[in-house]
C-alpha cells in the first residue's frame, strides 16, 4: 500500500471533481493508480486516462509495473501547434 498525493490537472480535474488529494492505492504502481481511479471516479477518468499520462514525480510513467513515488499528476491528452 502507498500513499500518494495525486494532482488532476484540466479534463482530469473535471473527471475527479477536484484538483488533488491524497489517496492510498494498494499495489503502489502505476496500473494499480490508474485502476483505483477509474473504480473511483468511473467512465470520466477512464476516458481521460485512455489517452492521457501519469506522471511519477515528474517524470511519464507509461509501464503498469512502475512504482510509484510521493506524487502523481494525471494530465489529459495535450493537443498543440
Amino acid at each position: 500500500m502507498a500513499d500518494v498525493h495525486v494532482r488532476y490537472f484540466a479534463a482530469a480535474a473535471d473527471a475527479a471533481g477536484r484538483r488533488e488529494e491524497s489517496l492510498q492505492v494498494d499495489g503502489a504502481t502505476v496500473g494499480a493508480l490508474r485502476a483505483a481511479l477509474q473504480e473511483r471516479y468511473g467512465e470520466p477518468m477512464e476516458r481521460v486516462l485512455r489517452t492521457g499520462s501519469i506522471l511519477v514525480d515528474g517524470v511519464v510513467g507509461r509501464d503498469p509495473d512502475r512504482a510509484l513515488g510521493g506524487t502523481a499528476d494525471v494530465l489529459p491528452r495535450f493537443s498543440g501547434g
